[in-house]
């Protein structure tokens, strides 16, 4: 991995990279915020002691599937799903097929959902600490019902994986009534830093995901990260980096990609981001674009509009294919100038085209290579970010590794349904929105 920073930090970046080589000691020693959810810090090594587990589950669960739906919110699908969604094919149907459901409360979708399954031989892999949320605890209940009505309730015992609380919760209660197989969240990590544990591994193996090769990919990135102590460190360079352009104004940082592959992948960047900084009225917005496509609309407003944002793009050196613009004796589109070239190539000169576009403007860039999407570099990049984030929140003074915020709307999402406990806070708040 490499890693490009704009020029107009070069007078104040040692003095931030200093500093956030100061925030990566406190950070491996355990004297900082949130120092006890700090387990994701080795997951690239201990991961390598339940891999053979995991996918000998995963080929046992999968036979004779048709479907498997991943129920899981937050940290508890994003990671799995934006690896998934980056390395399957995008037009070849996959021998087993992988949904995802409980990342939301759209009953259309849950609906068609369950209607899709009618036909299908399906199981479920449920992943919720506390079996409790919302979101996933509702898809699971009617997911569960309809398997145990198809299937029987012994069968579809066998059909489901819970991935939850060593000893306690909801979810961890049901799965010791019923023998579920289990695997364990780990009591020191976050949701968003979970990827490397039984929570992504599990429903990317059972995906056919080389979860060795992802395993070693951050295993190796983990220890190029932390041997390297000169500035030149990757994650040094990038948390100082967006910390001085937040410094400077910038309110936005947009995670640009111009492979559709990462299009997930970004939505798990925004969530690790997202939560972990954005708190104390401190932290940068994380967005992202996927371009060239994003060009046509978000592009007018990146080249010309109000000066709140600077890009990160990742770019990716190797296509998985090659596919060649071919001549055309009329040339009626006009094309023919760059007939016999790939299409990487194209978009490449668009990327470059871009950069110079865009910065020329005033619209600072980190760019941010790899070799190529595959499990390897998906590892590397997902605990690249990971480390980065960790430094860059202490950094920023807050602790990156809890979420506070969040529980505001589930409190009065709580007393709007009626749930025991809130009822005196309901009448407030509907009182409260029939003034509104």
């Amino acid at each position: 991995m490499k890693i490009k920073l704009p020029e107009i930090l070069n007078d104040k970046l040692s003095k931030s990279i200093n500093e956030a080589k100061l925030q990566f000691d406190k950070l491996v020693s355990k004297e900082g915020k949130g120092n006890d959810f700090l387990g994701w810090l080795d997951l690239p090594v201990e991961c390598k002691g339940y891999l053979e587990e995991i996918k000998e589950t995963a080929k046992e669960f999968s036979a004779g599937l048709d479907v498997v739906v991943v129920v899981g919110i937050g940290g508890s699908n994003l990671g799995a799903k934006a690896i998934y969604e980056g390395l399957k094919p995008k037009f070849e149907k996959p021998q087993l097929e992988i949904l995802f459901a409980g990342n939301n409360l759209d009953e259309d979708y849950h609906y068609e959902l369950v209607e899709y399954l009618n036909d299908k031989q399906f199981g479920i892999i449920v992943i919720s600490k506390s079996g409790t949320t919302t979101e996933p605890a509702i898809a699971f209940r009617i997911l569960r019902e309809k398997l145990e009505k198809s299937a029987g309730k012994e069968k579809a015992s066998q059909r489901i994986i819970a991935i939850t609380d060593k000893e306690k919760g909801a979810l961890r209660k049901l799965a010791n009534e019923e023998s579920y197989k289990t695997f364990v969240i780990p009591d020191d990590v976050g949701g968003r830093y979970s990827v490397l544990s039984p929570v992504g591994l599990v429903p990317l193996a059972v995906a056919g995901i080389d979860i060795e090769q992802l395993c070693k990919g951050a295993s190796e990135m983990r220890k190029v990260l932390f041997e390297d102590k000169s500035d030149e460190n990757v994650a040094f360079r990038y948390a100082a980096a967006r910390n001085l352009l937040y410094e400077q104004g910038y309110k936005v940082e947009l995670l640009v990609n111009y492979n559709t592959s990462l299009i997930t992948f970004a939505e798990w960047w925004k969530q690790l981001f997202g939560e972990s900084e954005g708190k104390e009225a401190k932290g940068l917005f994380p967005a992202s674009a996927n371009f060239t496509t994003d060009l046509h609309s978000l592009g007018q407003f990146i080249q010309e509009g109000s000066r709140i944002l600077f890009e990160t793009v990742i770019s990716v050196g190797q296509t998985k294919h090659d596919l060649i613009i071919p001549a055309d004796d009329d040339n009626t589109d006009g094309l023919n100038y760059i007939a016999g070239k790939k299409i990487d190539f194209v978009n490449k000169m668009a990327m470059q085209g871009t950069y110079l576009a865009h910065t020329s403007a005033g619209v600072p860039n980190i760019i941010i290579e790899i070799d190529k999407v595959d499990e390897y570099n998906f590892g590397g990049l997902i605990y690249f970010f990971e480390l980065s984030c960790a430094i860059s929140g202490y950094m920023l003074g807050v602790n990156p590794f809890d979420q506070p915020g969040v529980e505001a709307y589930k409190r009065n999402m709580f007393a709007l349904l009626g749930k025991p406990g809130y009822e005196e806070e309901g009448e407030k708040l509907r009182e409260r929105l029939n003034n509104s």
